[in-house]
């Protein structure tokens, strides 16, 4: 009989608790894992009110999934339970998303959730169930290393690889921690579902976050923090007055378009002052950066990480969004902590967004750890326009 879970005890003396969302994903690793016989709990966790959230396609989380999840653990036959966690959410994801935005940042809600409840809090009910491993639906690999532990990998499927958003776990989580659908297809996914008879073989994925289900962030974080929408200025580079916006929690870096500014040559949101209430904008050069410096860095790659970039810095491969393939970088010891020099360079990268540490550009790389981006370092002074028309009038 196979093994998804890479475990030395059989099957029958493993039990395993599922987070099911009540997705395809999460079903039909709850499926997998109860062919194979292993004694499977499914857990669904309430996150927030599902009442006030419009239930529609790819909006996850909502009362349907609850009922999903539920439907899905009958036909199967596996014990289920639904745990209320919305306090806790509140507190550890959705206030935090708020206040981030309202510090000029563009949060990952995601990486903290990951982080924060599903591999530490569910992890802690998992234990009190007498679970031996905590599976979920991740597209994402875990591996035994070597010298010993695991390791985390990218997925199989590139599109589906989830990694940058579980730089956060740790090598103690990833002991009793399982992704039987690392080395899966989505496809593959959906038509096990369809074999196993799953109603939910066919729902779609969910696509936004999952407490803000419209889409419309702002409406979101004013109603939790009343007044976090103040209305500001928007300058340019120089601190010449452009325009007024109605909040920067209306925008983020390297947004173009909501500027309402008038025509000539194309802004995008440089920089957010959350102090000042000013949303800086420039041209897209002036987006360029070469370096990052990092916050809350997580390091699963092996050894101590000051050690290593104690003289010298470290050749690494990063992701600074989700959509885009790992770039070549250097990670090192800066002034104000750790820092990635990127080789290439990017634009529009974002404070509060993640960056993310793998030891290879494609492939099935094994993921290093990450941090979240405290600030940019600007590739080079930028040339603006306006300078450029007064030095060709002097020569």
């Amino acid at each position: 009989m196979s093994n998804s879970l890479d475990l030395p005890s059989r099957p029958q003396d493993t039990r395993v608790v599922v987070a099911m969302s009540g997705g395809v994903d999460s079903s039909v690793t709850a499926a997998i894992l109860k062919a194979e016989g292993y004694d499977v709990v499914g857990v669904t966790l309430q996150l927030y009110d599902h009442g006030a959230a419009t239930h529609r396609k790819g909006a996850c989380c909502a009362g349907q999934d609850i009922y999903d999840a539920r439907s899905v653990a009958e036909r199967i036959g596996i014990p289920h339970y639904v745990l209320d966690y919305e306090s806790r959410f509140k507190e550890a994801v959705i206030d935090r998303f708020a206040e981030s935005y309202i510090a000029g940042e563009t949060p990952v809600p995601c990486v903290a959730c990951n982080m924060s409840i599903k591999f530490k809090d569910l992890l802690v009910t998992a234990r009190e169930l007498g679970a031996d491993v905590l599976a979920t639906g991740h597209y994402i690999a875990s591996r035994a290393l070597p010298g010993g532990g695991r390791g985390l990998f990218r997925a199989r499927e590139e599109e589906r690889d989830q990694s940058y958003f579980l730089f956060g776990t740790t090598n103690e989580q990833l002991d009793i921690l399982r992704f039987p659908l690392g080395d899966r297809t989505k496809a593959e996914t959906r038509e096990l579902a369809r074999q196993y008879g799953l109603a939910i073989a066919e729902k779609h994925d969910s696509q936004d976050i999952c407490f803000v289900p419209t889409g419309h962030y702002a409406d979101i974080i004013e109603r939790l923090k009343p007044g976090s929408a103040e209305p500001g200025t928007i300058v340019d580079l120089d601190g010449k007055v452009l325009g007024e916006h109605s909040g920067i929690i209306h925008f983020t870096v390297g947004q173009r378009r909501g500027l309402k500014l008038a025509g000539g040559t194309p802004l995008y949101v440089v920089k957010l002052d959350a102090e000042q209430r000013r949303v800086i904008v420039g041209p897209r050069d002036a987006l360029r950066t070469t370096g990052i410096v990092l916050r809350d860095v997580n390091w699963i790659g092996g050894g101590d990480l000051d050690a290593q970039l104690a003289d010298d810095k470290l050749e690494v491969f990063v992701k600074v969004r989700s959509s885009r393939p790992p770039q070549a970088a250097w990670l090192r010891r800066g002034a104000s902590g750790y820092e990635v020099e990127l080789v290439d360079g990017e634009h529009g990268v974002s404070p509060g967004q993640a960056c993310v540490f793998y030891d290879a550009a494609a492939g099935q790389a094994r993921v290093l750890g990450g941090g979240f981006i405290k600030s940019a370092i600007a590739a080079a002074p930028v040339v603006r326009p306006e300078a450029i028309a007064v030095a060709a009038a002097q020569g």
